[in-house]
């Protein structure tokens, strides 16, 4: 079944318009006719216009993460309540609008058919994720379905509070040292300018440092159009080589070797590896594939090639915790723990125990970080526009006490 667009005209000749799920064109003209409804044209909705073939994707703003959290929730709650898949699908498709309702009702179609919930959500990578998929997949050949997603809503919004915790953490010094370069461009092209002019006037030599700010407000003010240039040829220049394997390789070598970013980076791979490892062997998914889904989710490349060479150790010879410590990115402590729940049989729940603690450790210093990073950047800021105005004020000084003012 698909979902059609149609126009057409009533009895009184009323133009009138809508969409309709179907199997066929000729189901369509059959629901129609009933509907007392002479068509003037069908289409399908995904071919209703050809700006919306070529442009809408881009245009189409992608499905939130509450709307995903929502519906995942009502779906879990309509399966404990006794509701069939297929009646809970239908019951959500009319709850959304824009993107997430054209997927539920091509999901709905596709199950309607014959197909798998896992299957349909497949089709849509760019809203479901890997595990999303699998955890469902797993939960439809198990018959336990709502407890997983259940289970999947807790990691869904773990994962999303830590994502945000890891980049504010990184974003708010950046931020700041925005602020920073903003006020010290204000000064240089709104305030300098004007000071040069009085201390053109001066007799006696200048300092260094009065004389190199002169010389880089000069150079803002008269050649901004080829520093602008030169800016953006960089901006798509480093776009374009970040693009490339190489260049990747590069940045992610560059971020685990900066003392906070790369701390960060190692710590979030920990808690993301345990934690979906942790939640896949819970609910039933074997070992081979579990660590394809983890590898699956891990961004940083250099760390990305360190799990994939252990995973195809662990694979072959089915032990996790010896493998994991070579690639030195795991503590001592998460080790022993993993090989503990190796040895008890209890893997999962010991994976699971890991993330949790080193979570919660990952968010606690990413408060202290930010609370710490305030001050210092203030008092960066202090002396960068320290800097300027003594640059600018000491010579003037001189001159009124020279003068005897």
């Amino acid at each position: 079944m698909a979902l059609y667009v149609y126009k057409a005209l009533t009895k009184n000749g009323k133009r009138v318009s809508g969409q309709l799920d179907a199997p066929s064109l000729g189901a369509i003209r059959i629901d129609l006719a009933t509907k007392n409804l002479y068509p003037i044209s069908i289409e399908l909705y995904k071919d209703s216009s050809t700006f919306k073939k070529i442009f809408g994707n881009l245009f189409q703003p992608k499905v939130a993460f509450k709307d995903l959290i929502f519906f995942t929730k009502q779906l879990g709650v309509m399966l404990r309540s006794g509701v069939p898949l297929l009646q809970s699908l239908e019951l959500l498709t009319d709850q959304f609008t824009g993107k997430l309702h054209s997927i539920l009702v091509s999901v709905k179609d596709g199950i309607k058919e014959g197909s798998s919930l896992a299957a349909g959500l497949e089709n849509y990578p760019e809203t479901f994720s890997v595990i999303y998929i699998q955890l469902v997949r797993a939960g439809e050949a198990s018959g336990r379905l709502e407890q997983i997603l259940d289970r999947l809503i807790d990691y869904l919004e773990r994962q999303e509070a830590l994502r945000k915790k890891v980049s504010g953490a990184l974003s708010y010094p950046l931020f700041q040292l925005f602020i920073i370069l903003a006020i010290t461009l204000g000064l240089m092209v709104g305030i300098v300018p004007n000071m040069v002019k009085v201390l053109g006037k001066m007799s006696g030599t200048l300092p260094s440092s009065t004389i190199f700010l002169m010389h880089a407000s000069d150079i803002l003010i008269h050649h901004y159009v080829t520093i602008c240039q030169v800016l953006l040829a960089c901006v798509f220049l480093f776009a374009y080589w970040s693009s490339t394997k190489s260049g990747q390789y590069a940045l992610d070598y560059i971020k685990l070797h900066i003392p906070l970013v790369g701390f960060f980076s190692k710590m979030s791979a920990v808690v993301q590896f345990c934690s979906t490892l942790g939640m896949l062997l819970e609910n039933g998914v074997n070992l081979a594939p579990a660590l394809d889904i983890v590898c699956n989710i891990i961004e940083n490349k250099i760390l990305l090639q360190s799990i994939e060479t252990a995973k195809d150790k662990i694979i072959k010879q089915g032990k996790i915790s010896s493998f994991l410590q070579e690639t030195k990115l795991f503590p001592p402590l998460a080790i022993y723990l993993i090989n503990t729940g190796e040895q008890n049989g209890k893997l999962d729940h010991m994976l699971l125990l890991v993330a949790k603690n080193y979570d919660e450790d990952l968010s606690e210093l990413a408060d202290k970080l930010t609370s710490a990073l305030g001050p210092i950047m203030t008092i960066v800021m202090g002396l960068v526009v320290g800097f300027i105005m003594m640059a600018i004020m000491g010579p003037m000084l001189n001159m009124y006490g020279s003068s005897g003012m």
